[in-house]
């Protein structure tokens, strides 16, 4: 499947985000108080620039080194995210998302993982801690 622009907007988060809500796994996935202070300090832009960076080097290429080990679970918000979001690794993005394997992802395809990462970011800065 070929990301669309229009999906790269976002325009469907709703359905997108409750199919991570039906998965025990990414529902598992919630920030706490250090990542929220590390989103705070450093602005949405700052995030934004980091998951760019992130999925570029550890996603985009077609066989990524360390394919499903790449991404760790914890010390930095949009690893958090990456695993609440299925963008943490090709696998993942692929089962979840339809983006096939064996392929560098198109631009297209890297803006959406971007776009999920920081719009999932978002929400939770939005949502009470627990």
């Amino acid at each position: 499947m070929t990301m669309t622009a229009t999906m790269t907007r976002l325009d469907n988060w709703k359905e997108i985000r409750q199919r991570f809500e039906k998965s025990k796994h990414r529902r598992q996935f919630q920030f706490g108080e250090a990542e929220r202070e590390y989103v705070s300090s450093r602005g949405m832009d700052i995030i934004r620039r980091h998951a760019s960076d992130f999925v570029r080097k550890r996603l985009r290429p077609a066989n990524p080194r360390n394919d499903g080990r790449q991404t760790p679970t914890k010390g930095h918000p949009v690893f958090i995210a990456q695993h609440a979001t299925a963008t943490c690794c090709r696998k993942c993005l692929s089962k979840v998302h339809r983006i096939e394997l064996d392929r560098p992802l198109t631009d297209d395809e890297a803006a959406f993982a971007v776009n999920v990462i920081v719009q999932w970011i978002a929400d939770q800065m939005n949502t009470p801690s627990t």
